[in-house]
């Protein structure tokens, strides 16, 4: 089976030596090429990677071989794919500042998450029966904690607090830097750890957003 990037490999080179900037930030970032590179040129792509050769100050000339990590599902992944990639490398090596977050945003993927957690606090707050504060209500939790482990409240609350715990760490370091500011941080914490996952990966979907609108701007 032919690779629908390989095919239009000449065309894109052709395309990316008109961004001479771009190719050397992906050399050094994405190359993980510490030498001095004054200049660097596309010699082939494909759905997996591509291939780079690049000039150093000394004069010397080599190659750096780039994988797309995951790779290129067709010819119409490729200009997003390399916008992010151009967009990371020139924010990681401070050619560009990172963008900025100035609210919180609720998102939708949010709710599954909120659903699971009040069922847990649902679960494990139930009176038992024949107690004062019993309802029919609470019957699904205790029908549930019949059918598991006596350990399993413990557990899923345990595994819980360290996710969550962990994941909240990761997000204020990208309140700090996205210069989100103390209240929009503060909200980007508290959810992180409520809801974990959903919290932090919205706001890299934002900042990822934000940076392909900063480049296609620039363009």
């Amino acid at each position: 089976m032919e690779d629908p990037v390989a095919e239009k490999s000449g065309f894109l080179c052709m395309y990316m030596s008109n961004h001479p900037d771009t190719l050397v930030s992906y050399v050094r970032h994405w190359g993980k090429v510490t030498e001095h590179v004054v200049s660097a040129k596309m010699t082939a792509i494909d759905t997996k990677g591509m291939n780079l050769t690049y000039q150093t100050k000394g004069g010397a000339t080599k190659e750096v071989r780039i994988t797309f990590d995951p790779p290129l599902a067709g010819y119409e992944e490729v200009k997003p794919r390399l916008l992010s990639m151009k967009a990371d490398a020139e924010e990681e090596l401070g050619m560009v500042p990172a963008p900025q977050i100035k609210s919180f945003r609720f998102h939708r993927g949010m709710l599954t998450t909120i659903v699971a957690m009040m069922f847990l606090i649902y679960t494990t707050f139930a009176p038992p029966p024949g107690s004062p504060n019993y309802s029919p209500i609470y019957a699904p939790a205790h029908l549930l904690l019949s059918n598991l482990p006596s350990w399993s409240l413990t557990f899923s609350w345990t595994t819980v607090v360290v996710f969550h715990g962990l994941e909240s760490l990761y997000t204020l370091h990208l309140c700090r830097k996205h210069r989100t500011g103390y209240i929009v941080g503060l909200q980007y914490w508290l959810a992180t750890l409520a809801l974990g996952y959903p919290v932090w990966a919205d706001m890299r979907r934002q900042v990822q957003a934000a940076r392909i609108e900063s480049i296609m701007k620039g363009q």
